[in-house]
């Protein structure tokens, strides 16, 4: 029979779950308590949550979810990395620890509640984030029509440059009109 402690722990695992766009699956095994506080403060800059949690019950809450084909993920100790921002932040994040502490694996990943293998999740920390993409669309954007009104804005120069040339090539000042009056 579930307790009351293991439905609020699915409960909240669902919830969570559902309100991220990424979730990173690592094996923590052998890591200090340090480094565990170490990973939880870079991740929390990232806009992510690191939780260690029972694979019965994050496969329960994953169910609930309606999440499937996490469960060949779910073996061993298993820590959940829930991004409620930009996914490829806190990817980028876990796949520096795992390379420097040698300790930590990514094992499996959900994006958009789809899953995804641990080789796409290192390819998902590789991905720029979101602003820089957003900034490199919209210069993209921007390029031509800057381009427009530089062509355009050379064309008047020109006749005016060359308007110029010929008033100092007649010897300097326009005459005035006939019938203009002189003040």
């Amino acid at each position: 029979m579930p307790t009351a402690r293991k439905e609020e722990a699915v409960a909240e695992l669902q919830e969570l779950i559902d309100r991220s766009s990424a979730v990173i699956l690592t094996d923590y095994r052998g890591l200090s308590v340090s480094a565990l506080t170490n990973l939880r403060a870079q991740l929390r800059g990232a806009d992510a949550e690191y939780h260690i949690a029972k694979n019965t019950l994050t496969t329960l809450a994953a169910r609930n979810a309606g999440v499937e084909g996490l469960e060949p993920s779910l073996e061993g100790p298993t820590a959940l990395t829930f991004a409620f921002g930009d996914p490829a932040a806190p990817a980028k994040v876990l796949n520096d620890f795992a390379r420097t502490s040698r300790i930590l694996s990514i094992k499996a990943g959900l994006l958009n509640k789809r899953p995804i293998s641990a080789a796409d999740v290192q390819s998902l920390a590789t991905i720029e984030p979101r602003e820089v993409l957003i900034a490199r669309v919209l210069g993209g954007l921007n390029s031509p029509i800057a381009s427009l009104v530089g062509v355009l804005n050379a064309s008047i120069s020109s006749i005016a440059y060359v308007l110029q040339a010929r008033i100092d090539q007649l010897g300097g000042e326009p005459e005035e009109p006939a019938g203009a009056v002189a003040s």
